[in-house]
């Protein structure tokens, strides 16, 4: 049971070969916690603090595995949420992504980026759930 009193359901469980996501929160609280959701449901997570910095590990290519979604908050110091999807988008345009942010209004900054945008608090189900159905959509468009 998770601490909100909520439990995973074999719905919400994803397979152990889910993916790769990349988790960007300035918030090192909110990032372990979204690892540790993430990682009991099958996903390789790298996380990082620093918008910044995952532009440039996508720039040079360093990261260990292929990344196939990206998770990141909207309010960061240095870069926002929405300026590090302008930027990733460039070079990434397809790429899921997926905005956390508890600022209803920044939704708006993310119009034509394609993202899904949630708002804060979120139930682990819920971002198991909205992750999953986006790699599903980016698997059918592929295929």
């Amino acid at each position: 049971m998770m601490e909100d009193g909520h439990k995973l359901t074999p719905q919400s469980a994803i397979s152990q070969d889910a993916g790769s996501v990349l988790l960007i929160d300035d918030n090192a609280i909110q990032a372990a916690t979204r690892q540790a959701i993430l990682r009991r449901a099958g996903y390789f997570v790298i996380a990082t603090m620093n918008p910044a910095r995952a532009l440039e590990q996508f720039q040079h290519d360093e990261f260990p595995v292929a990344i196939d979604a990206v998770i990141t908050d909207h309010v960061m110091p240095g870069m926002s949420g929405a300026e590090f999807v302008r930027e990733l988008r460039k070079t990434h345009s397809e790429l899921p992504v997926m905005v956390i942010s508890g600022l209803e209004d920044a939704e708006a900054e993310y119009a034509g980026m394609d993202v899904r945008f949630l708002l804060k608090p979120l139930l682990p189900d819920l971002l198991l759930s909205n992750l999953s159905e986006l790699l599903i959509q980016e698997q059918e468009g592929v295929a």
